[in-house]
């Protein structure tokens, strides 16, 4: 991903290489290398690149250099989330250092007059979310048609979210639009026909090696029932490991649940982090978590959209997501820009086929593996628990093999074990003898009392041996 490339050898304006020096940024990454020295020219771009790759760098340096601290909005940036304005922006303010330009975000939860009077004293560059920008605009606060540098970042996100509209209404009021700036991880229809539209010249770039734009991730699938994960959560988390931690739940409520036990079990300093929070609690968090004062966060998708802090070595899916763009922008949180990281995805039987097609589809080479060892001296953060759910049918019903060292009909087999285990008749299934082998099945709620009764226990002298 890093290229030889120098930002020193392109001769930008001393703010900005003195922006770069104080991130540390000193060799660009592909999508930058592709797309700063066309961007710089003033030329359309439209940029492949995930999440991850430096893209920010690639449009925000050109625009940066173009811009004058004149209080006059000269540059529009477009993001899907609010989390992803609020980074965009505290980006372009490193970059920028003491250039002097005046870098507001624009989204909704935060207080309209508040923002409102700091439009109106005066900005050259608005980072913000389409629907806020929109409303502004309508209230006579942005002034659409002053802005000559147009970007949209994460183009097929704002589609997923239901933007597009907007943004269209959006670009239509640009009547001063010189260079339109495009980013997205993949490219919809209606991604590519709006492009066509609005800029029909245009260069196309993208990050090197895109299919695989997540280096130096081991990426683990551990099979476990639902009962099980926290115990896998416990041992991965106990692990002697650098940097900050991101588990992702598909749900608010899973989100809460999940912060909940793990207080429970000694990692009171998990914080939550989804839609349902309040704004300025989310920036909050989201702010203690990139100065390293917060070491695991649980988020939803949409609420880690603009987490970009390159301390995170871990992520964990507790929950896989359904589609496969989710799955990616998940990993990449974390072996940010050339750094080392590892993802843990818990599937049980039903994330199977999501997971085979992240391997057949994306080519991702996903490791099946097992629960971490126990770290030395490491007392087990929580214990595991009997849970049949991976091996029972829709019935729930378990089947139990039954190793027998002689003949004994099925009716002996029931009624030997009615006899160990109270229980209806109905928590026992089928029994059926194959090759020698013979089959109990069991209901989930009793399994474990029957296995524990019938092994090692005999019917007139014949002994049973149990296994799943």
């Amino acid at each position: 991903m890093i290229t030889e490339q120098t930002f020193t050898a392109w001769n930008l304006e001393p703010a900005i290489n003195k922006g770069l020096e104080d991130l540390g940024w000193e060799n660009a990454t592909w999508i930058q290398l592709e797309s700063i020295p066309s961007a710089r020219e003033g030329k359309n771009l439209i940029g492949q690149a995930r999440t991850g790759s430096g893209k920010t760098g690639a449009f925000g340096i050109p625009i940066l250099e173009q811009c004058e601290a004149i209080g006059k909005l000269q540059a529009l940036v477009l993001t899907p989330t609010r989390e992803l304005a609020s980074q965009v922006c505290e980006e372009f303010k490193q970059l920028q250092s003491d250039k002097g330009l005046k870098i507001i975000s624009v989204y909704g939860g935060t207080d309209i007059d508040k923002q409102a009077k700091e439009l109106d004293d005066g900005v050259d560059i608005i980072v913000g979310t389409p629907g806020r920008v929109m409303d502004m605009s309508k209230r006579g606060h942005i002034d659409l048609s002053q802005p000559s540098i147009f970007t949209l970042d994460e183009a097929d996100r704002m589609l997923d979210m239901g933007f597009m509209p907007d943004i269209m209404w959006i670009m239509e009021k640009l009547e001063n639009r010189q260079q339109t700036l495009l980013f997205s991880a993949t490219f919809p229809p209606e991604i590519l026909d709006a492009a066509n539209e609005f800029m029909p010249e245009h260069v196309y770039v993208s990050s090197g090696g895109f299919e695989l734009d997540i280096p130096d991730i081991e990426q683990h699938a551990v099979r476990i029932g639902r009962g099980n994960k926290l115990w896998v959560m416990g041992r991965i988390l106990t692990q002697e490991r650098e940097g900050q931690t991101i588990i992702f739940c598909n749900t608010k409520r899973m989100v809460d649940m999940l912060v909940e036990r793990l207080a429970k079990h000694r990692f009171s300093s998990a914080v939550g982090l989804h839609g349902d929070l309040p704004q300025n609690k989310r920036e909050r968090i989201l702010n203690e978590f990139r100065q390293g004062e917060v070491e695991i966060i649980v988020a939803t998708d949409v609420a880690a959209r603009g987490l970009d802090v390159q301390e995170v070595t871990c992520v964990i899916n507790y929950d896989l997501p359904d589609d496969l763009d989710s799955y990616v922008h998940r990993i990449g949180r974390t072996g940010r820009i050339g750094r080392k990281g590892e993802a843990w995805s818990f599937i049980t039987k039903d994330d199977v086929p999501t997971l085979n097609k992240l391997r057949a589809s994306l080519g991702l080479n996903i490791n099946d593996s097992e629960a971490p060892e126990l770290v030395e001296g490491v007392r087990e953060p929580v214990q595991r628990v009997d849970d049949w759910s991976e091996v029972a049918d829709v019935f729930g019903m378990v089947p139990l093999t039954l190793q027998l060292s002689g003949k004994i009909s099925k009716l002996a087999i029931i009624e030997h074990a009615m006899s160990l285990v109270r229980m209806q008749e109905l928590a026992l299934g089928d029994i059926r003898t194959k090759d020698g082998i013979t089959t109990l099945e069991v209901h989930s709620s009793k399994v474990s009392y029957v296995k524990e009764a019938l092994d090692g226990s005999e019917i007139n002298g014949v002994n049973i041996t149990v296994s799943l």
